[in-house]
């Protein structure tokens, strides 16, 4: 064998023997952690349905499917079991509930429940959803269109680029994605991460990154109390942008203090400022949407008695505001329970002024019991909801459909996301659903796609929003499966 032959065979065998014994030792490792994971027995699942009613995954009944939603939502468990901060997280029951008070009683429960946490994040995540239980209307197919944890709201750039922003549980999420269907396939093979607030300012709790909006070549992320503005985001979502800091600030409140954010037909951003409890007791400076000015340097307020909104949009004919609003919890009126009262609401904003309602009116019909609250006003001091939605279906993402994929009657009709109930004995919502209407009427209230809800109660995934693609599907975000759909019809 001559020198150069000699060469060429010794740089083939120093290249090719450290790969393969990079593979092995990552196969190794792999078999290590997959036999050191611990699967939680019946008793161990059973503690967690027992104590987590307000989990976002379910464990009913044991079995693989909960051991499934376990190792999905790992991270996120870990962090309900820290209740010692529940009253800061809007998912957790009440801190005086009784599961709270049941844990804290059982050390060894809740010790057992942490080693199951560690197990699941040790042995990863699951990666398959059980599309085939999810019911749509006639003619229209789900399939998974990208993967990003913790995904809520979704906004889309100029080329196409779908933005989204992320709060998960207690804020623990805290990234912003960018997402690309590079080769136009229907699936969205790019994802990027623009900004990993969790890494870059792991101390501030307000940097919730849940709201997104795109104008003139900027990505804006609504945080707890501030705007966030990433300059010529589309050449730079890919090089960890640094944002600029907008001057208009909002309160530091996490409770309902998530923002949904997004620009209406005068090119102003609009941005809610949600009550500061289960109720307000400030109607003046909480349970509001703002309007900013042009320059992002002062807001004034659009609307009032708006307890929760998570999603708007403006009607693509008239201009006018609707906005989804979640209704309030344990209320109890002539001795029935709140499970069925009040309903949440899609409402219709046709200009600024308006009240609707809250803390003092609920569902535009119900007076609110308690003094603290009705001396704001009567119910025929607010503006009534163009429809009452189910009661705590938590609506929070809703779009008008503008595309042209979906037949004629879909055009101009409304599309919300229920993310799903939390403290309701039996739960409701975790769909989406169909408003369809007649003018600015609405004359039907039904359901689009369900499925993430089981007839046994147990919950895989929790739709948070809805986005129109350029190609007329219907995109959906998931942040308990960590995942975005996308609907498309096909007759």
């Amino acid at each position: 064998m001559n020198i150069a032959r000699r060469v060429i065979w010794l740089a083939l065998i120093l290249t090719v023997v450290p790969m393969a014994g990079c593979k092995t030792r990552s196969a190794v490792s792999s078999q290590v952690r997959g036999a050191g994971l611990a699967r939680p027995d019946a008793a161990t699942l059973a503690l967690f349905d027992n104590y987590c009613s307000g989990c976002h995954a379910a464990y009913a009944g044991g079995g693989d499917q909960a051991w499934a939603s376990i190792r999905r939502d790992a991270a996120e468990i870990s962090v309900r079991l820290d209740w010692d901060h529940a009253d800061k997280d809007q998912m957790m029951p009440p801190p005086d509930a009784e599961q709270h008070a049941r844990l804290a009683a059982a050390p060894g429960d809740r010790e057992k429940m942490r080693n199951a946490v560690k197990g699941a994040r040790s042995g990863g995540l699951a990666t398959e959803l059980p599309l085939d239980r999810i019911r749509l209307q006639p003619g229209f197919r789900i399939a998974v269109w990208a993967k990003a944890p913790g995904a809520r709201s979704m906004t889309m750039g100029d080329d196409g680029t779908v933005y989204v922003g992320t709060g998960g549980l207690g804020g623990r999420h805290k990234k912003v994605y960018a997402i690309k269907d590079a080769d136009g396939d229907g699936t969205g093979e790019s994802v990027t991460i623009v900004r990993d607030f969790e890494k870059t300012d792991p101390d501030d709790e307000l940097l919730v990154p849940n709201g997104v909006a795109f104008k003139d070549g900027a990505l804006y992320v609504g945080m707890i109390n501030r705007i966030f503005r990433f300059d010529n985001i589309g050449a730079n979502y890919n090089r960890n942008p640094r944002p600029e800091v907008e001057a208009v600030r909002f309160p530091d409140v996490m409770h309902h203090g998530w923002k949904f954010i997004a620009f209406g037909p005068d090119g102003r951003l609009y941005v809610p400022v949600g009550a500061e409890g289960n109720m307000t007791e400030d109607p003046e400076h909480f349970a509001l949407i703002y309007r900013l000015s042009e320059d992002m340097t002062s807001k004034e307020v659009f609307a009032k008695g708006v307890r929760n909104t998570v999603g708007f949009d403006w009607h693509p004919v008239t201009g006018e505001m609707w906005f989804t609003d979640n209704g309030r919890d344990n209320l109890v009126i002539d001795a029935r329970g709140s499970d069925d009262v009040p309903p949440d609401e899609l409402n219709r904003a046709p200009r600024a002024g308006l009240n609707f309602g809250h803390p003092f009116c609920h569902g535009g019909y119900i007076q609110d019991p308690d003094p603290a609250y009705s001396k704001w006003g009567k119910c025929s001091d607010a503006v009534p909801p163009v429809q009452k939605l189910g009661p705590h279906v938590a609506a929070l993402g809703m779009r008008f459909y503008t595309g042209q994929s979906f037949p004629q009657e879909f055009r101009n009709q409304v599309f919300i996301a229920e993310h799903g109930s939390w403290n309701r004995s039996q739960r409701i919502g975790y769909r989406v659903t169909l408003v369809r209407l007649d003018g600015n009427q609405a004359i039907s209230y039904e359901d689009f796609a369900t499925g993430w809800l089981g007839e046994d109660g147990n919950r895989w995934g929790r739709p948070v929003d809805v986005l129109v693609a350029p190609d007329g599907a219907l995109l959906v975000s998931d942040d308990l499966a960590g995942v975005i759909y996308r609907i498309t019809y096909q007759p």
